[in-house]
């Protein structure tokens, strides 16, 4: 395994910086994922939905055939769509996810919560996925607090991870204390907040007291809150600027400093079922 920070989360080592493959097209998929395993990253995500888990799987193979990691060192995390949550649905699109990748996934999540069916429902078949060697560990994405405290409640298994939006410009303190109660953690998609970091004054600043980008800063402010980050590219200079961020770290001031950025309106991605509430973070 390359040597890089890791949470461990009910005995799983989850690598705090992964590689997300949100909107790239099958071929970008591919190139980028085998590139990124190159590069030194050690931890995939990609989704049902996302349209690209054979291309994913694709590209881990072309890596390990070129002797650059082997499927051992590898945290791969996909994801049931919500149209996919009752029981014999779910189960069947784990089977196919696990099926199209070529490799069991060591993290399955319910990517949005839902009303209907029941969670008990939803929760018993994710476990299910588990116990059928569909995956070897399980989770959520975009669950607020109470729900993600009630999902845990109703499963079995340890759920690992809570993956949400998380970056600068958002506010996520109760969800943070939420997964630590729970034992779990939180993986941040759109990390770069969708690249309107770049240009923030603060984080320019800040980076150049450690000769590094406003984006390996805002990388190496959420691993060193131990959130899992998940940036995603189609761009092998950037892939290489997002992983080198293991030779500095911040000081107290400057993560305050980033923190102090969050704003009400910096949620940049809100499909949550409107029967459900983010956290109150701003009073």
């Amino acid at each position: 395994m390359t040597d890089q920070p890791a949470i461990t989360v009910d005995g799983h080592a989850i690598p705090l910086l992964g590689f997300g493959t949100w909107m790239l097209e099958p071929d970008d998929a591919r190139r980028m994922v085998a590139e990124a395993l190159r590069i030194g990253y050690r931890h995939i995500d990609t989704a049902w939905i996302y349209r690209n888990e054979a291309a994913v799987g694709d590209g881990i193979r072309d890596a390990i055939e070129a002797g650059h990691v082997v499927r051992d060192d590898i945290w791969l995390t996909t994801k049931i769509w919500v149209d996919h949550f009752h029981r014999d649905a779910l189960l069947e699109q784990a089977g196919e996810s696990a099926a199209s990748l070529g490799f069991t996934p060591d993290l399955l999540l319910l990517h949005w919560p839902k009303k209907k069916p029941a969670f008990e429902e939803t929760l018993g078949a994710l476990n299910g996925a588990k116990d059928k060697g569909l995956t070897r560990t399980i989770g959520l994405s975009n669950f607020p607090s109470a729900e993600f405290r009630q999902a845990q409640a109703l499963s079995k298994a340890k759920l690992v991870t809570n993956q949400v939006e998380y970056h600068p410009y958002l506010k996520l303190a109760q969800l943070l204390e939420t997964a630590r109660a729970l034992g779990s953690s939180i993986t941040a998609w759109s990390p770069l907040a969708q690249g309107k970091i770049a240009d923030d004054p603060t984080l320019i600043e800040i980076g150049r007291a450690h000769g590094k980008s406003a984006g390996q800063v805002t990388l190496r402010w959420l691993i060193q809150q131990d959130v899992v980050a998940i940036p995603r590219t189609t761009k092998v200079s950037r892939a290489e600027e997002s992983f080198d961020i293991f030779d500095f770290a911040l000081s107290a001031e400057e993560m305050d400093r980033i923190h102090a950025l969050a704003r009400p309106d910096g949620r940049l991605g809100d499909w949550i079922d409107p029967a459900f509430q983010w956290d109150q973070e701003w009073a």
